[in-house]
Order: structure tokens, then C-alpha cells, then sequence
């Protein structure tokens, strides 16, 4: 492979398909109503892209292939989990995902007057509880170290104040850390890295 290569995923266009040129693919975009395409640092991810819709990707930040070459891909099978907060505070809901296919495992929320960082905070407690009540230890991913290094201190460091709109919230977060405080994993969490694969795979797509 050449050095800067690319290839272009065409989800709709006169042809769909993958083209190693832009040149290609600008033929199956350009002038095309509502086109769909992007461009994936391997060959492999574009036809994993091709395989799924276009509304998974579109958005999301271009894939360093330097920096692919140098962490290698994600572990698989594993998970990965993300939130999402409208605002802040505003509602937050959070959610878990198979890291290879996507398909969603749980989704919890909205939840009145939280934050982004408690969402991502709770989703790695909740994976962590769920996978290991059921004896799973596959990698669990998530793009926030902030949240990672809450769940590894045991304890949500949020300075959001609890008060009567978010009382649910913060009786899952006491829940959260009740459970991390008392018990063992053997679920490596780990940093999913945005630069060398994309985005994370349970995204929101509300960026």
C-alpha cells in the first residue's frame, strides 16, 4: 500500500461500492443527489463500512493511518460503550455495543440534569456489573479517560450538585459505586483511540 492510502466507501452514488482513487469515486458522487461516501485508511475497515450504513460514519473524524500502523487495530471481540448529554446539565443516557457488528447490548436514559462525563462514568460501571454477573471478559472500551480513571478511583468525581430533578441519576451513580467498592473484574477496560480507528463504535452520531 502506498503511502497516504485510501480507500472510498460509496454507500450511494451511480455505483456502490470501494475505490482505491478519489478520482473513482468522485465519478460515482459528483452531481449524484444526496451522495453517500467516505474515505478509510484500510481495506478492511471500508468493507466493514460498506457492510453497515452510512449514517453509522458520516461525521466522524478521518482515521490517522499512522497512527493505525502504530497501536494496530482494536481487541476483538470486545465491547465498547459512550454518552451522550444534551446540554449541560441536561439529559444524559448512555449505552453499550458489540465493538465489531454494533449491535447494541443495553441503552439506559435519558436521565434529567446529568452530564456527559457521569453518562460515560456509569455506562463502564453498568458493562463491567452486567459482564460479570454473566462471567464475560471480553475488553470493554470507552473514548473518556476522565470516566476511566473514575471507575478505577471507585467513585464518580462529578462536581454536578444532586438535587431533586436528578435524583435518579445520582441514586445510580451511589448504586455504581457501591458495587465497584465491593466487588472484582477481570474485565480490562481500555482507551478507545479515536485517531487511529474512528469513532467509537457506540457514538451517539450527535456530533
Amino acid at each position: 500500500m502506498s503511502k497516504g492510502q485510501k480507500f472510498y466507501v460509496v454507500w450511494k452514488g451511480r455505483q456502490p461500492g470501494i475505490y482505491p482513487t478519489w478520482a473513482q469515486c468522485e465519478a460515482q458522487v459528483k452531481g449524484f443527489p444526496e451522495a453517500q461516501f467516505k474515505a478509510f485508511a484500510t481495506q478492511v475497515e471500508a468493507e466493514r463500512a460498506l457492510a453497515g450504513q452510512y449514517d453509522d460514519y458520516k461525521g466522524q473524524p478521518a482515521i490517522n493511518q499512522q497512527r493505525l500502523l502504530k497501536v494496530g487495530p482494536p481487541v476483538m471481540p470486545s465491547y465498547a460503550v459512550d454518552a451522550a448529554c444534551r446540554g449541560y446539565p441536561g439529559p444524559v443516557e448512555y449505552r453499550c455495543v458489540k465493538t465489531d457488528t454494533r449491535e447494541e447490548v443495553f441503552r439506559q436514559g435519558p436521565y434529567n440534569n446529568g452530564s456527559n462525563n457521569i453518562g460515560e462514568f456509569l455506562a463502564i460501571a453498568h458493562a463491567l456489573a452486567l459482564f460479570t454477573q454473566n462471567n464475560i471478559t471480553w475488553p470493554l472500551y470507552s473514548d473518556s479517560e476522565l470516566a476511566i480513571e473514575w471507575v478505577k478511583a471507585r467513585r464518580c468525581r462529578t462536581h454536578l450538585a444532586p438535587d431533586a430533578s436528578n435524583a435518579e441519576l445520582f441514586d445510580l451513580i451511589a448504586r455504581a459505586e457501591k458495587w465497584l467498592k465491593e466487588n472484582r473484574y477481570a474485565i480490562p477496560v481500555l482507551k478507545w483511540d479515536t485517531e487511529a480507528w474512528g469513532e467509537n463504535p457506540a457514538d451517539f452520531g450527535r456530533k
